[in-house]
């Protein structure tokens, strides 16, 4: 189900600039605990918070927390590597273009994070773009995993959708990020994929140029 080129999505990038191959995790372990209690998911008796470190900036390649099924309504996290592996004939794949696919026989997973990252500019120094969600800490962008294969660990990778108003000055797509409230129904796929994985409204996200 993996599509496009070597560093991108699938679409042709108009800016040149490989889209949210950067993002952050700066949310602590008893803020995510709590974010589960809200929302009345189950936390697994084993975790800890070894299992959400802190990182000021998360790459392709690196190992990461993600979210992911753990039997009936619970969720737990595990530690995976961002994007699937590289082939002969492609470079990792760190984000999927989600527009008219399905995702039903899919490895369904969350990515949190506490903001993601855009570039722009074709010339050293880029100018970096950090999005975060306004009126809540912590995000989660859907993905899809792979169990490990060939010696490699279990890889994630993001889905993408057409840009939202707030990313499209930056960017002609984003990252597929969710409200807490839906983060069960993408796990579950309880609602259609077009419905969850779309651009968020106007107001959503904020941006601070670095």
């Amino acid at each position: 189900m993996i599509d496009g080129p070597v560093r991108n999505d699938g679409v042709p990038n108009t800016q040149a600039f490989p889209m949210c191959s950067e993002y952050e995790q700066q949310i602590g372990y008893t803020e995510y605990c709590k974010v589960m209690q809200d929302l009345a998911l189950g936390i697994p008796t084993h975790q800890t918070e070894l299992d959400m470190p802190s990182a000021n900036e998360i790459k392709t390649g690196d190992m990461a927390p993600v979210i992911r099924a753990a039997g009936d309504h619970i969720l737990e996290l595990t530690q995976m590597k961002f994007g699937f592996p590289q082939t002969r004939t492609r470079g990792p794949v760190f984000n999927l273009r989600s527009k008219g696919k399905h995702f039903g026989d899919s490895h369904r997973c969350l990515v949190p994070a506490s903001a993601f990252f855009e570039h722009t500019r074709r010339k050293y120094p880029k100018a970096k773009h950090r999005f975060t969600l306004v009126r809540a800490p912590l995000m989660a962008i859907a993905a899809i995993w792979q169990p490990s294969q060939k010696g490699q660990p279990a890889a994630f990778t993001m889905l993408t959708t057409e840009p939202g108003p707030d990313v499209e000055p930056f960017h002609n797509r984003q990252i597929a990020v969710l409200h807490p409230i839906d983060w069960q129904a993408w796990i579950d796929l309880t609602k259609p994929e077009e419905e969850l994985l779309r651009p968020l409204p106007v107001g959503s996200l904020r941006v601070e140029t670095r």
